[in-house]
């Protein structure tokens, strides 16, 4: 229990935003000491700069009193220093080192003017008073004017700031429980109750709806639930007419087959014309039944990809005339009509065996489901591009909104399972199975009540 409540989203979320929060503060703490005390150099450095370019701007005239009012404004003081004389601004400052007999400042001050440069700037450390300043020489006309800017200590005015820093981390954790709380419950809401719908979407209720979410990703998730349970409802239904249609295929051929070997053991037997006939019957029934597993297993193989092409190069015209030769039994038993129009040398690379299962699985399809005049149409065209192979009935046709599913595995448009002639359900899976290792461009056009055209493309 300890487990899942640390995994679940309200505890992440909340996680996160306290290591979020902390980091935060630590880079503050940092920077504080770091990035403050360089920024307050940098402009310390940068305000002196600006003074040196106001003095190199006075007149000799204005300059005493214009260096007056800089020493007082800017909380500096400074040194006119000349050939003659030496002038002080400002020394009584706290902090001001010039007005000090200091032998180390003086130095500097000297090799500054050696230098002779216009500006020059030296940063000054007291380890003893523990201070640090800003000493900068400007030349002038007659001299150097020196002008002496302490470093204010900012570690006391930080360990104020890092006070302040903790004080608004914990403000700042405190808003990111809150936040946190606020975020998992909208998106862990949602979730919750997929998970919920999920579970009886597993348990078979397909009609099951999923809310969608002001979530991107949470509302795709409950779109393609929504999806997954349409398309597990077809399957179930499916799976239902499956089960009726193969158990109908298996028990009539199993049932005669019982029922002709007990007329031929107990009959017939005496009769040896009539025992013939029945052994005959139990033969077509038993081929049924082979049938029927043979294309199950097919199609198994082909959805596996299990079963591979065995490309050869062979005449389509004359693949299907031998297709078509299987059913010349049923222009005499049963008055079906087969018009066949072939093209003449038509040379293709394919799998012949498979190229003639789909043949044979159309023709099928078409006998079963056409119109009254029992009539097949089979052609083979071309345009510039493509053969075209066209199997067409004179049924009832397909209502547009049908047209996807007939591809599907015991799929029929009329939920009716009919029987003249051997049939499995599962041709036209057989079929988009085969061309679509072949990529081969198939499809289906149907108009109610002027039958249905089955048609495959091979490019040229």
């Amino acid at each position: 229990m300890l487990k899942n409540k640390i995994s679940s989203i309200n505890f992440k979320t909340l996680l996160y935003l306290v290591i979020f929060s902390v980091a935060i503060v630590l880079f503050l703490m940092i920077s504080q000491s770091v990035i403050v005390k360089y920024s307050y150099e940098r402009y310390q450095i940068k305000k002196i700069q600006d003074i040196a370019e106001v003095i190199k701007g006075y007149e000799l005239g204005s300059l005493y009193r214009g260096l007056e009012n800089i020493a007082y404004d800017n909380s500096v003081c400074i040194e006119y220093v000349t050939s003659t004389n030496t002038i002080s601004y400002n020394t009584l400052m706290v902090g001001c080192e010039l007005k000090e007999d200091n032998t180390k400042i003086i130095n500097i001050m000297n090799d500054i003017m050696e230098n002779n440069k216009d500006l020059e700037q030296k940063k000054l450390i007291n380890k003893e008073s523990d201070t640090k300043a800003l000493l900068t020489g400007i030349r002038v006309d007659n001299g150097y004017i020196f002008v002496y800017s302490p470093l204010e200590d900012i570690d006391g005015a930080g360990m104020i700031l890092q006070g302040q820093i903790i004080f608004i981390a914990l403000i700042v954790i405190v808003i990111a429980c809150f936040i946190s709380y606020f975020l998992s419950n909208k998106i862990t809401m949602p979730i919750t109750n997929i998970t919920k719908k999920a579970k009886e979407l597993g348990e078979g209720n397909y009609n099951i709806k999923f809310d969608s979410s002001d979530v991107l990703e949470i509302n795709e998730l409950a779109n393609t639930l929504n999806h997954v349970g349409e398309d597990l409802s077809k399957i179930d239904e499916l799976r239902r007419d499956l089960m009726a249609n193969v158990s109908h295929d298996l028990k009539t051929p199993l049932t005669m087959i019982r029922a002709y070997a007990e007329m031929v053991r107990d009959i017939s037997y005496q009769d040896k014309e009539k025992m013939d006939k029945d052994l005959n019957i139990i033969i077509e029934e038993t081929e049924r039944l082979n049938i029927l597993v043979n294309d199950i297993l097919d199609l198994s193989k082909m959805q596996a990809d299990a079963d591979t092409l065995n490309m050869e190069e062979f005449d389509l015209g004359l693949c299907i005339n031998e297709v078509m030769r299987r059913y010349d039994i049923l222009k005499t038993t049963e008055d079906y009509h087969f018009v066949v129009d072939l093209l003449d040398d038509v040379k293709i690379k394919a799998d012949k065996q498979k190229i003639m299962q789909v043949i044979y699985n159309l023709v099928n399809n078409a006998i079963n489901y056409t119109g009254e005049d029992k009539t097949v149409y089979v052609s083979l065209t071309e345009n510039k591009k493509e053969y075209i192979v066209e199997i067409k009935d004179t049924g009832k046709g397909i209502k547009k909104e049908e047209i996807p599913y007939i591809w599907d595995k015991y799929y029929k448009s009329d939920k009716k399972h009919r029987r003249n002639v051997v049939s499995t359900g599962i041709g036209l899976s057989i079929v988009k199975e085969v061309l679509k290792k072949h990529k081969f461009d198939y499809g289906v056009k149907s108009k109610m009540g002027e039958g249905t055209t089955f048609y495959f493309k091979i490019k040229k």
